[in-house]
């Protein structure tokens, strides 16, 4: 299978499968327990059915949008992932280029192998930093005191990793940052030689946006359940993000709201958008999916917040299905992450193009010339 044969993000999966260590893969696709939230989290939008108008003169149509005051070629948002250099030896790199390229949001993790600083000097596209709460306040203040030095265009304060989830594939294969390379994991990582290579024969593996402050996850091998259980700010509440928005003093996101209580809540606070997110199912299993959930916040708090519907997305219909339903934008993760896996930038900068071109088919077999047309009376549920 090559990159040429990749015609939608399932056979990008299919590719990241052949080419990664499953150790690795299995941090990518896995989630938390049961993985019954990881699946309705994509399962959800088949529950919606699009009613399409015909006869709309489609021959032109405008697919941008305004996401947080910075304009986007697509109501799509690349989601902020950590530890991409371990998929590919590109790395963070690879989806910031794609990104700049087609002219969308991406985001960096606190965990990311790049830094800060690399990353806003490769880009004038918008950009976020996705901040985890340390313990450390010094750290806090460091990673948010760089992105105000870098120009960030946001920060999203990561609010649902108070704990780590219970991810069991990466229990059984002992996944860690940085991985280990063990008797019992060498034959898994020993199969997949090309990846092995590029790993430990280009630049070291780190995590520049920690490691001048903690050693865990980069000197101190550590799985991302501990790393987030013993690691992160357990005492975080609603005052933390008010006063991280204040000290942050620019455009301030919320991931991983999905009640409409805590959507309101994020209006008090003045938070300028939230992402109705439930990490990807790798925390809370049983959680609600952000589509599922996206009307009742959307009827909550519509207008006064944008509001981005973050996981589950592997269709252009998917993000029109979203917008529809009272979403600014569509974002996610895995989307590009089995891509990058795959073929590193060509592969990001291949899917971006097929959820592009899936984007322009559907709006145009839609009856729609903007994205601000899509509407409810559009939509149909089972």
């Amino acid at each position: 299978m090559r990159l040429t044969d990749c015609h939608n993000i399932a056979d990008f999966r299919l590719l990241a499968k052949r080419r990664l260590p499953w150790p690795v893969f299995d941090y990518i696709d896995g989630a938390g327990d049961d993985e019954i939230t990881r699946i309705r989290n994509t399962a959800a939008f088949a529950d919606a059915d699009l009613v399409p108008n015909v006869l709309a003169g489609v021959e032109s149509i405008d697919t941008s949008c305004t996401i947080m005051g910075r304009k986007s070629a697509l109501p799509l948002v690349l989601s902020p992932t950590a530890l991409q250099r371990v998929f590919h030896w590109q790395g963070e790199r690879a989806v910031v280029r794609a990104a700049d390229r087609f002219g969308l949001w991406c985001g960096i993790s606190s965990l990311a192998t790049v830094s800060i600083e690399e990353v806003a000097a490769m880009t004038a596209s918008p950009k976020m930093f996705q901040l985890y709460v340390h313990k450390d306040e010094g750290l806090n203040r460091s990673m948010i005191q760089r992105c105000q030095a870098a120009k960030f265009d946001c920060i999203a304060l990561t609010v649902d990793t108070i704990v780590g989830g219970k991810r069991e594939r990466c229990l059984r294969s002992g996944f860690s940052s940085p991985p280990r390379f063990t008797l019992a994991s060498a034959l898994s990582y020993g199969v997949k030689p090309a990846w092995a290579l590029n790993y430990l024969l280009r630049e070291k593996f780190a995590l520049p946006n920690l490691d001048t402050h903690v050693g865990e996850g980069t000197r101190t091998a550590v799985s991302i359940q501990d790393y987030f259980s013993t690691m992160l700010d357990q005492s975080m509440n609603w005052d933390t993000a008010a006063r991280i928005r204040q000290d942050w003093g620019g455009t301030f996101c919320l991931k991983g709201v999905i009640s409409a209580a805590d959507a309101r809540r994020a209006v008090e606070i003045g938070a300028d958008a939230i992402m109705i997110s439930n990490h990807g199912g790798r925390q809370l299993d049983g959680s609600r999916a952000p589509f599922d959930q996206l009307a009742e916040i959307a009827d909550a708090v519509g207008g006064q917040i944008e509001i981005i519907c973050d996981g589950g997305v592997r269709r252009g219909t998917h993000v029109l299905k979203a917008l529809a339903n009272g979403a600014t934008a569509a974002s996610g993760g895995r989307l590009y992450l089995y891509a990058l896996a795959a073929a590193g930038q060509a592969g990001v900068e291949r899917a971006v193009g097929i959820m592009e071109d899936e984007i322009i088919r559907a709006m145009k077999l839609m009856g729609v010339t903007k994205v601000s047309q899509l509407g409810r009376s559009m939509l149909r549920w089972r």
